[in-house]
């Protein structure tokens, strides 16, 4: 059976994942990269250390997302979103969107010495000291989902 998710189904497989994919576009050329995130009921919080994805967005800031859960071909859902980049750049806001990704991703992390700032941070206390590392939120303005089950 295929189906819609409705909106309340949507926030959940969004607060249930870890992983999503963001779609950028520069020069009429689409460019798509996975991401690790936290989502808080309005906005996709996420972070990256500079480069073609940041560049893109901060140029064009539409940005549309996607996520899914995959159980297996006849089995799955997935939500696609669109929202608008923000850069996130007061030092407290900065600290509280590390601290919730960290939060929801170190569960999944075999290692427990694994950091997920992929290396521009020794520990979460060094969070603003270091000025390569971008956190942002993508605010979503529309989100749709589809399942299919058997």
């Amino acid at each position: 059976m295929l189906g819609e998710l409705s909106l309340p189904e949507i926030d959940i497989l969004l607060k249930q994942q870890v992983t999503g994919r963001i779609a950028c576009v520069e020069n009429g050329i689409p460019y798509i990269v996975p991401v690790n995130y936290f989502y808080d009921g309005k906005s996709v919080i996420s972070h990256s250390a500079p480069g073609k994805k940041i560049d893109i967005m901060r140029h064009n800031p539409a940005i549309c997302f996607q996520v899914d859960d995959i159980q297996n071909i006849f089995n799955w859902q997935s939500v696609v979103a669109w929202g608008r980049f923000e850069e996130i750049t007061e030092m407290g806001e900065k600290e509280q969107a590390m601290q919730a990704i960290i939060h929801r991703i170190m569960p999944f992390s075999m290692n427990p010495h694994d950091h997920p700032s992929h290396g521009i941070t020794e520990s979460e206390y060094d969070i603003g000291t270091k000025v390569d590392l971008v956190l942002y939120k993508i605010v979503l303005i529309k989100k749709t989902g589809r399942f299919e089950h058997r």
